[in-house]
């Protein structure tokens, strides 16, 4: 079975926008992540996160499902990506039952490019590239002090599954958050 996905789109604020209001104030490019970007991700990665990876990590999670390794571009530098990978457990939203899971690895956009609807877009598109993977869920963990994160996940329709404690290196509690596939933006919560 060949499954052909393509996630480069283009966006500005006048092609996109919900309930009237712009949610980008600047063109930008949503593409497939390739291996000469990996500078920039590792890059980013120790610019947003305390948890950073090895550029080995990033390319193994690549390799598990390269559809859903996505990086946003403006003016051809790359501000953000998400790294997604697919596993096989038992649901966060099911009881007692064994799903294909979309796994939201990491996610991050350069502090001067977010609150322009980037890390929404990319895990839309994220989700999706999941989704034709056969994926009935997705989950995520995300610090419990990310209050800006937990609420754009929440608004996208993320639940809170439960809180897992000292998760973090740094012994920081996480929120695993799982949401139902397919995934609707029509159907997520807006603010």
């Amino acid at each position: 079975m060949t499954i052909s996905f393509s996630a480069t789109r283009y966006y500005t604020s006048e092609s996109l926008s919900y309930v009237g209001e712009s949610l980008l104030e600047a063109p930008y490019l949503l593409r497939p992540f390739r291996p000469d970007d990996l500078s920039s991700v590792v890059e980013i990665n120790r610019v947003c996160l305390p948890e950073n990876y090895s550029a080995y990590f990033f390319m193994e999670v690549f390799k598990s499902c390269p559809e859903a390794f996505i990086v946003a571009e403006r003016e051809s530098r790359v501000v953000g990506y998400i790294m997604c990978r697919l596993e096989f457990g038992f649901s966060d939203v099911r009881r007692f039952r064994m799903v294909r899971k979309g796994h939201i690895v990491s996610v991050a956009v350069l502090p001067e490019y977010r609150r322009q609807g980037i890390g929404r877009e990319l895990v839309t598109s994220a989700t999706r590239a999941l989704e034709l993977h056969g994926a009935e869920e997705c989950f995520l963990e995300v610090r419990t002090a990310n209050d800006e994160a937990v609420k754009l996940y929440k608004d996208m329709g993320f639940d809170t599954v439960r809180t897992v404690s000292h998760y973090y290196h740094d012994g920081a509690d996480a929120f695993l958050m799982s949401i139902r596939l397919p995934y609707s933006p029509a159907s997520a919560g807006r603010p």
